[in-house]
């Protein structure tokens, strides 16, 4: 039994589903992972093993076909996953996100349709906030959906959604003239189904393509280009405009679980790939994990990845528990993001010139962390989000 990132307290269930997580990783995941990302190919057998293992309906409720399990267990299922590829849980996290939005904000009407098909992995989710002029400043968006009759016609340019096109769901964030005095509330999010693939999906809206990327391969990341598209009022999440805002960060504040869960996991290989390398390499006649300098890296990653480990979990039992999370969300994903960061420069010293060789694992982590500093929210959002928190708290 292997000493770091244990979770005391979980169910019988819970540990059924994450050994049945763990074994599909060695079985399914790990062996073709490195080839699959070298030639930026969608892990099409992988995904259809998930649906079958009911990973896309984790925490979708049995109501719906689901199994209605907790974050903590979700995030423990995507650290798991991530140790095997960080892309196959990209793949997962914006399906989760748009399964909890219907479920917290949508009508009884939007549930019924749409969980049940997502539950099964049939119907898949990507998320899109974010558009080529703003990144972390979400009130600057630009995409415009103005009212038609019984129809909303929506025009605008979105990007980096992962899953862009792969997934038949997307959540997309608009602005809406409801008249509001806050910019946040005339803000409305939009459900839009649409055929998977590239080029024009749907009348007005198009996929143009892959964005290529240094890391993160596999897993599309796209844009979205918006002309005079149209859909019918009902596709309006929740049925009322003007709080697509307040959704959409409830969507992000269990998303920054995931990608916290998705550095430990990443974390973690590159400590398991590190400490078998040090053993079996030799400098000066012997391994060079006999060598104090190599034992003290080995101290320092381990000792991260413990920390990070138990940040996620405190922050998705916080979650599970009915409080707000954000302040716990935030530092989960700042200190495991960062900590990943320097775990994987750690094990790509270790590996030396080898870790330089395409033929080395550590070489595809060394591209892939990156993007855990960014995703859902870079470090400064986060200490932004930390700081203002403690501020509540602590006010004078």
């Amino acid at each position: 039994m292997k000493r770091l990132a244990r979770t005391d307290g979980l169910t019988d269930t819970q540990r059924e589903i994450l050994a049945a997580v763990t074994a599909f990783t060695e079985r399914e995941i790990l062996p073709v992972a490195t080839e699959l990302e070298h030639r930026d190919e969608y892990p099409a057998d992988i995904v259809e093993g998930l649906k079958k293992l009911g990973v896309f309906g984790l925490m979708i409720p049995e109501e719906y076909g689901g199994l209605g399990e907790s974050l903590l267990t979700y995030a423990l299922a995507v650290e798991e996953l991530s140790r095997g590829w960080m892309s196959v849980s990209g793949i997962i996290n914006t399906h989760f996100i748009v399964a909890h939005l219907v479920l917290r904000h949508g009508t009884d009407v939007q549930r019924q349709a749409y969980l049940p098909r997502m539950a099964t992995g049939d119907l898949r989710g990507a998320f899109s906030m974010s558009e080529p002029g703003c990144g972390s400043d979400v009130s600057a968006i630009r995409t415009r959906a103005r009212r038609d009759g019984d129809s909303f016609v929506i025009d605008g340019q979105k990007m980096w959604l992962t899953n862009g096109g792969s997934a038949n769901l997307v959540a997309v964030l608009c602005k809406t003239d409801d008249g509001a005095d806050s910019v946040y509330r005339n803000m409305t999010t939009f459900l839009i189904e649409k055929e998977p693939g590239f080029g024009e999906v749907a009348p007005g809206l198009t996929i143009p393509g892959k964005i290529e990327k240094m890391g993160y391969k596999g897993v599309d990341t796209t844009e979205m280009l918006l002309d005079s598209f149209r859909l019918p009022a009902d596709s309006i999440l929740g049925g009322t405009t003007g709080r697509g805002f307040y959704q959409m960060m409830d969507g992000v504040e269990v998303g920054r679980v995931n990608v916290a869960a998705r550095a430990c996991g990443v974390g973690r290989r590159a400590f398991e790939l590190a400490i078998s390398y040090a053993q079996q390499r030799e400098a000066f006649g012997v391994p060079i994990a006999e060598h104090q300098g190599i034992q003290f890296r080995l101290a320092d990653m381990a000792t991260k990845i413990e920390a990070a480990h138990q940040m996620v979990v405190m922050a998705a039992r916080r979650k599970d528990s009915g409080e707000r999370n954000d302040l716990e969300a935030g530092m989960a994903k700042y200190l495991a993001g960062e900590y990943c960061k320097e775990i994987v420069e750690d094990a790509f010293r270790i590996h030396g010139g080898y870790g330089y060789s395409k033929e080395f694992e550590i070489e595809r982590l060394y591209r892939e962390a990156p993007m855990l500093l960014i995703g859902e929210g870079t470090a400064e959002i986060q200490k932004m989000i930390i700081s203002r928190r403690l501020l509540e708290s602590y006010r004078l």
